[in-house]
Parts: structure tokens; C-alpha cells; sequence
């Protein structure tokens, strides 16, 4: 599965340099997550289930810069690597379609006390 997220970038997120600080780009791929979980509805998936997505391992990698009021796209592929599940992000300038970012990131489902939980074979 690949999801497509858009954004502009805004004023705020610029460093000294005048192009988006680099941890910004964390931000911009977590929130793609959460329109994933918003848009295919497993929010409450986890919050009924009393779990939790965990972060456990980010490896990211910057090909170009972005600036103010760019328009990205942040195109997200899901995988299953048991007991992870895997989101592989790619963020490109719309207007050029040149690749700017691309990061991964393990995460672990976790129950309420914080006991590693396996991936519902029909998550994905």
C-alpha cells in the first residue's frame, strides 16, 4: 500500500539557511502516519484496543532542500517485518517532482503494559 499525503511548507520550519531544518522532516513524516491511521480509520483501532504505535528506529536520509511555501508530497509504503511494522517514506517537491527526503521508520505495537504485541496479519 502507498499513501500519498500533500503539505506547504510554512514560514515557521525554516532555518538560518532559509530552507526547512532538518528535524522538521520528522514532523512532516509523522504526520503523514496519522492521516494514514485517520484515513483508513485504525485510530481507534489502537485507542479501543488500548495499544500504542511506538517509534523504535528512524534512519533518514536528505537528497535537496525545501523552502517556504513549497508544495510536497509525502508518499508513504507500509510493510510488515515482523514484530515491526514499517513505514518507508519518500517526500518530493510537488512542482518539480525531485526528491528531497526519504526516511524509515520501524515502529511496535505495544499493549498498555508495554508488553510487544504481533501485527494483525490483516492490517496492511
Amino acid at each position: 500500500m502507498i499513501h500519498t499525503y500533500e503539505m506547504t511548507v510554512r514560514g515557521h520550519e525554516m532555518d538560518s539557511f532559509g530552507h526547512v531544518n532538518n528535524a522538521v522532516y520528522l514532523n512532516y513524516c509523522e504526520q503523514a502516519r496519522w492521516e494514514i491511521l485517520r484515513e483508513k480509520n485504525l485510530f481507534h483501532y489502537f485507542t479501543d484496543g488500548g495499544l500504542f504505535l511506538v517509534v523504535t528506529e528512524t534512519t533518514i536520509r536528505y537528497s535537496g532542500e525545501a523552502r517556504v511555501f513549497d508544495e510536497l508530497v509525502i508518499k508513504t509504503e507500509l510493510m510488515k517485518e515482523s514484530p515491526y511494522l514499517v513505514f518507508k517514506h519518500k517526500i518530493f517537491n510537488k512542482n518539480t517532482g525531485s526528491l528531497i527526503t526519504k526516511a524509515t521508520f520501524k515502529t511496535l505495537l505495544l499493549s498498555q503494559d508495554r508488553v510487544p504485541q504481533d501485527i494483525p496479519e490483516d492490517f496492511l
